[in-house]
Formats: C-alpha cells, sequence, structure tokens
C-alpha cells in the first residue's frame, strides 16, 4: 500500500474488504519496511543489515533488523484496532525463500542464491519465522483463518538462472527444479505445524489429503504469488501451494493447460487484472472479461468462477496514489461480484 500511515492503511484494507483483508505493506516508510527488509526481520537466527548494494547479511541485528521488526510490530497493532471481533479470512504476506535468496547478499557481496548452503539457511529461518509470525497474527485476531501468501517474483528468473551476480557481467546457475520445490515444500509445510511436526507416515497422509483439496479445516492456505511470466503453475503445486496469484495480462495461451489443471485441482487462481499504478479503471465488468474468457477457453464451467478466482490487482500499490489505491479495492470488489453475478 501506499503512504506510511499504518492505522490508515488498516483502516483502509478493513473497511474495503470484508471478504479478504489483509495485512499491508507499506514500503515508502524506508529500510525496514519494504518487502525484503520486512521479511528478513522475521528470520530465525540470521540478520541483515543495508549497505548501497542492498539487504546483507550480518552476524548479529543490529539497527535495520531492530527498524523492521519495529515497522512490522507498528503494522500489526494497527491491523488488530481494526479487527476487533472480526472473523474470516485474513492474508498475511513475506517474501519466499528463493525470492529471498535471489535479493539477499552473502558478506561478499554476491546474492544468498550462489550457495546452496546459504540457501537452505535462509529457508530453514524463514520457515522458523514464518511459525512465530502466524502464531503472533492469531492470537492478534483470534476469529481469523489466516492465509499466508509467499511473494516470488524472482522465482522465474531463479529457474532460468538468469539472476545477475554482483559484477552484472554474468548470471547464477538455474537452481534444480526439484531443490526449488523442495524448498517452498517446506516453507508450506511450516505454516502447518501439525502436519509438519507429524510423524512421517502422518506427513505422507497429509501431503495427500493436501493434492485432494485445499479448503480442509485446521490448513493454512498458502497462496504464491509471481508477477513475471512463465508461472511454474505445476510446480507451485507440486509443491503444496492451494492458491497461485499472478499479473493476468502476462497469462499467454501457453499456460492454458497448467492453468486449467490447476482449477481442476482445486487450485484457487489470484488473477491480477486490475492495474496496480494511477490510470484509468475499466467498468467491473470490462476488468475480468479476460477471466471469463480464459474459461470459454478451458471449456471450464463458468459456475465455478466464484469458487476457483479471486480478483486482485495485477501486483502491489505501493507505486499507486492513496486515492487510487481505495478506488483499487473498492473495483476489485465490484469486479469479482460482476463474475460471480454473471459468469457467462
Amino acid at each position: 500500500m501506499p503512504g506510511g500511515d499504518a492505522r490508515e492503511a488498516a483502516k483502509t484494507v478493513t473497511g474495503s474488504l470484508d471478504r479478504l483483508p489483509y495485512l499491508p505493506e507499506l514500503p515508502a516508510r524506508g529500510p525496514g519496511a519494504d518487502m525484503i527488509g520486512r521479511t528478513a526481520g522475521l528470520l530465525v537466527e540470521v540478520y541483515a543489515h543495508v549497505e548501497p548494494s542492498g539487504w546483507r547479511i550480518s552476524d548479529r541485528p543490529g539497527r535495520d533488523t531492530r527498524r523492521a521488526r519495529s515497522w512490522l510490530g507498528e503494522d500489526l497493532d494497527a491491523l488488530e484496532e481494526f479487527t476487533q471481533g472480526y472473523e474470516g479470512a485474513l492474508k498475511v504476506s513475506a517474501v519466499g525463500p528463493w525470492t529471498l535468496a535471489a535479493s539477499l547478499e552473502l558478506r561478499n557481496g554476491e546474492a544468498a542464491l550462489s550457495d546452496p548452503g546459504a540457501c537452505r539457511d535462509l529457508a530453514a529461518s524463514l520457515a522458523e519465522g514464518l511459525r512465530g509470525h502466524l502464531a503472533d497474527v492469531r492470537r492478534r485476531v483470534p476469529g481469523a483463518r489466516i492465509a499466508l501468501q509467499l511473494d516470488e517474483p524472482s522465482l522465474t528468473s531463479v529457474l532460468r538462472g538468469s539472476v545477475k551476480s554482483a559484477s552484472g557481467y554474468r548470471t547464477h546457475r538455474a537452481v534444480d527444479r526439484a531443490v526449488v520445490e523442495g524448498a517452498l515444500r517446506d516453507i508450506i509445510e511450516a505454516a502447518n505445524p501439525a502436519r509438519a511436526d507429524a510423524g512421517p507416515a502422518q506427513a505422507d497422509a497429509g501431503r495427500a489429503q493436501a493434492d485432494a483439496g485445499a479448503a480442509q479445516a485446521g490448513r493454512t492456505p498458502v497462496i504464491i504469488h509471481s508477477c513475471a511470466p512463465d508461472v511454474p503453475f505445476a510446480l507451485l503445486r507440486r509443491a503444496g501451494a492451494t492458491g497461485i496469484a499472478c499479473d493476468f495480462s502476462l497469462l499467454t495461451e501457453r499456460d492454458d493447460e497448467a492453468i486449467g489443471e490447476a482449477v481442476e485441482g482445486g487450485t484457487t487462481l489470484f488473477a491480477g487484472v486490475v492495474p496496480g499504478t494511477d490510470g484509468p479503471l475499466s467498468d467491473p465488468a470490462g476488468s475480468v472479461m479476460g477471466v471469463r474468457t480464459l474459461w470459454r477457453r478451458l471449456g471450464l464451467n463458468p459456475g465455478t468462477l466464484s469458487e476457483s478466482v479471486v480478483i486482485t490487482p495485477a501486483c502491489g500499490l505501493a507505486g499507486a496514489s492513496p486515492d487510487y489505491a481505495r478506488k483499487v479495492l473498492a473495483h476489485c470488489v465490484r469486479a469479482a461480484g460482476s463474475l460471480a453475478d454473471n459468469p457467462e
């Protein structure tokens, strides 16, 4: 969200969205409120500080870590204030392990992505940090059903081997898809500790249940968001994602088969159809015309649209004006209503 007032952002989000409000991020406040710094503040026994080139892993917590944690605490206080008595879905977000590894620097200035051991340590630290974060949100908003969004804008680049080195003259080697999938699965299991802490047989049974459907009682839905082209739908589904969020304008007919399989398998599509920066907005029905067209092309039942699709901005709203951000949230609600009322 734009601006730097946590209370105003929480008030806007909770007042505009009665079915899926979320914990806002306000990167305009500076380092520590940005998506990388905010998630770095969640890490357990891994710390980071700001260098001219970006966030770099530290030996001990410093001013930047304390600031990140302070900003998050302020945001949580504001959310708690405006969700008194709330019962329903509530979304929180963090950077996923691969975008984190592509963005955090090691002490030598190279991305953590360059070191497989560092990637494993980051993923484990993030998993532990998210356990605590989700538990904190549940304590603050006891009536909420928490959903976790993992932001992975660098995921496609990690899989393609196109993340640049510190010098900019080469790129880091592509990470094996099985390794990428495994790290994401570990994070998703961390969001569901009852299953993650079970024995091997119970864990296998839990995975089978997760594959059968996303809306089981007691589970934390995990949405993976990628605003890059070539979203790896099949990989994310295998990792256990219950929802996949994307910039709808970047989808092509090459994605049709993967999207169709995902939707038929129970995965929710978070369709980013509304521009995230200031500009004219079409009528709500026009905003979801592409979604209706996709459903027809896939031969899916239009009646499933309201159950299978969530309408969202194309990406974050941090670059928008506060007035436009409010209009976008209201527009998404109306566009979703249009999709539900007139699926054809």
